[in-house]
């Protein structure tokens, strides 16, 4: 039981409540990609036609969490702007974490296919998640599978920015993690080695990935720390350009705070997508 409350816990640090929600900014609207309830997203159109895309991918674990919980991001990228979609995925236990990369990857693929109605720039798109959503994003932006599903190239993300995520390496969470880590790794990833290699970033870093990286880990978090610098290192060794970043605060601050003056991610996300989008 202490073990369940603990997880609850580390569960809803991760997770705003709706008390803390902004709301999305006007005119935005919900997509359908997929049969499932869950397979939605909400859209934010920019103010100006053919900006670039930011696509947001939540975290909470791979089994909570929801598309409304970024609506203080999709104010951000609005107010800079950016088209902005926060994308829905199926969730554990019906849904395992290589099911929930090929949703954000149909995700993406449904905005892209509508991007003239849409008025975006298919040619100008970056991926952005949290937690559970940064080792999605991550997954994505390194196996060029998912997206090839859809006759897209993986250099169809021009860039992927990170925001405290631990799970690029399943096999070292669940070898070197404390109980309630491997817990929660055991949940979502199983007891499949094989499975845990095909769904670990690190395990897909080789060339080709996504444009470029910007993998962001808080300073005191040391399975984050390891993980993120062993992925950037093996980017960079595949010839991607990565930076990891260490930021001070928490693991839900980074995500919660996003946008705020001061805020330690944010005006280095916004370099990033600024130089990403310069053409």
């Amino acid at each position: 039981m202490r073990l369940l409350v603990l997880l609850i816990l580390t569960l809803l640090l991760a997770v705003p409540v709706a008390a803390q929600r902004t709301p999305f900014p006007a005119g935005t609207v919900e997509i359908a990609y997929g049969n499932d309830a869950r397979q939605r997203l909400d859209f934010t159109p920019a103010a100006s036609p053919g900006p670039p895309l930011v696509l947001f991918v939540h975290g909470g674990a791979w089994s909570m969490g929801d598309m409304a919980m970024a609506g203080h991001m999709a104010a951000h990228f609005h107010d800079r702007g950016y088209a902005f979609a926060s994308v829905d995925y199926r969730l554990v236990p019906d849904a395992n974490p290589q099911l929930q990369a090929e949703d954000v990857a149909a995700a993406l693929a449904r905005l892209l296919a509508e991007a003239p109605r849409l008025g975006i720039d298919r040619g100008r798109v970056m991926l952005i998640g949290h937690s559970a959503g940064a080792h999605l994003a991550a997954l994505v932006g390194t196996d060029p599978a998912y997206l090839a599903a859809h006759r897209l190239p993986i250099a169809t993300i021009s860039g992927v920015v990170l925001l405290d995520g631990a799970g690029y390496d399943v096999a070292a969470q669940l070898r070197y993690g404390g109980p309630l880590i491997r817990s929660l790794y055991h949940r979502a990833f199983g007891d499949d080695p094989a499975f845990h290699a095909r769904v670990s970033p690190i395990a897909q870093a080789a060339a080709p990935n996504a444009g470029r990286f910007l993998i962001f880990h808080i300073s005191s978090r040391a399975d984050s720390a390891m993980q993120s610098a062993r992925l950037g290192a093996l980017l960079r060794a595949a010839g991607t350009p990565a930076e990891v970043v260490s930021v001070d605060g928490t693991h839900a601050e980074i995500f919660r705070n996003f946008g705020q003056p001061g805020h330690p991610a944010t005006a280095r996300t916004d370099a990033f997508a600024e130089a990403l989008f310069a053409h």
